[in-house]
């Protein structure tokens, strides 16, 4: 498929998640950072499966950005971490953080990141969503009580990261490692190629790299 243009598009992250941040600076993409702020909690979506969840609130996300521009792209994402069929989204409170990490010590869940891109010069949307299987360590009370006490799994989908403190606690993961940081990099390009832009578009610059 023919790209549309070697310059590489305006993107707008519809996200306040610094790992996503992140991760699309370390992939070439210096996105503008919109929040949407919208409503994650509304009877609607809290009836949805987990893997629903995500799908719809990625789009949700991106669809709520009113771009002052009329060019570019806005890419939504959304991630839900499902265990016993049950979505464990960002825990918001240390006893709740508490309860989950006790629940996940030892077993394997799965990540589900729906992913949205917007045209914002057609409206068009491209969607996905990408599930890995991730598998926790066998925690101790001593080691959950203390990455509840550092903050970050308060919130953050399955009150835990891969990238950061929360890294050793992660045994394995079945599937794509970016998925779990906060949307799925392959995904993405696929995305774009379905808006007729390739990837090449966007290594146009040294890659960013942690010192």
């Amino acid at each position: 498929m023919a790209t549309i243009s070697l310059m590489a598009p305006h993107v707008i992250l519809a996200s306040a998640s610094p790992a996503r941040h992140a991760l699309l600076r370390r992939s070439g993409i210096t996105p503008e950072i919109i929040v949407s702020g919208i409503d994650e909690e509304t009877p609607e979506l809290l009836a949805l499966r987990p893997k629903e969840l995500a799908y719809e609130l990625a789009l949700r996300k991106a669809s709520a950005i009113n771009p002052k521009r009329s060019d570019g792209f806005i890419i939504g994402c959304d991630s839900v971490f499902e265990l016993d069929g049950v979505a464990y989204g960002k825990p918001g409170t240390p006893e709740v953080a508490k309860e989950r990490l006790h629940q996940m010590s030892g077993r394997t869940g799965t990540l589900h990141t729906g992913h949205a891109l917007i045209n914002i010069a057609n409206g068009k949307v491209e969607r996905a969503l990408t599930s890995t299987d991730v598998t926790i360590v066998d925690m101790s009370a001593a080691e959950i009580a203390a990455y509840i006490a550092t903050g970050e799994p308060l919130q953050v989908a399955g009150s835990f990261t891969i990238d950061s403190l929360g890294g050793p606690l992660v045994a394995s993961i079945h599937g794509d490692p970016s998925n779990v940081e906060g949307l799925s990099l392959p995904t993405l390009r696929e995305l774009f190629a379905r808006h007729g832009l390739g990837w090449e578009t966007f290594l146009t610059r040294p890659a960013e790299r942690a010192v």
